[in-house]
């Protein structure tokens, strides 16, 4: 809950683009979900969205079947705004990746990037771990980004 409210107050008082984490393309993230395979009508799960730019680039690359998860109602509310009439054509679902309820081989790409930190206890890893190898087909592909050792601390 306390990671929720954090997330939403930031969206609260900070545009979506002024965030440090804010990147005008998911450029990486796109040629790795392209690098699958998957057909335009496969399903794919952006995890921790946030007000991401990738769920836009998704849908203006012809992927027709995408859903973001997200904690923070105020950041899924940011990129359904920005996305205007396209943003219907998303499937948002509003809970953390260890609370969120995701049907069995439904997706067949998982990607979640920069948000993995969060995860700071073994049982919140080890319950994202289940969650992916459930919720993901098999022969799917899951795509996770994180910060560098060098990285945020």
């Amino acid at each position: 809950m306390e990671l929720k409210n954090h997330s939403d107050g930031v969206y609260a008082t900070t545009a979506p683009n002024a965030v440090s984490w804010f990147q005008e393309h998911a450029d990486l993230s796109q040629r790795l979900i392209r690098a699958t395979g998957v057909a335009p009508n496969g399903a794919i799960i952006d995890v921790g969205g946030d007000a991401s730019t990738l769920v836009d680039d998704l849908l203006a690359d012809g992927f027709t079947a995408v859903t973001v998860l997200d904690q923070s109602a105020a950041a899924m509310n940011a990129a359904r705004r920005r996305l205007g009439l396209r943003a219907p054509s998303v499937r948002w679902l509003q809970a953390g990746i260890t609370m969120a309820s995701l049907a069995p081989q439904a997706f067949d790409v998982w990607h979640h990037r920069a948000a993995f930190h969060f995860l700071t206890a073994a049982e919140d890893r080890a319950t994202y771990v289940q969650s992916a190898l459930r919720a993901v087909k098999p022969g799917g592909h899951v795509i996770v980004a994180t910060f560098a050792e060098a990285g945020a601390t």
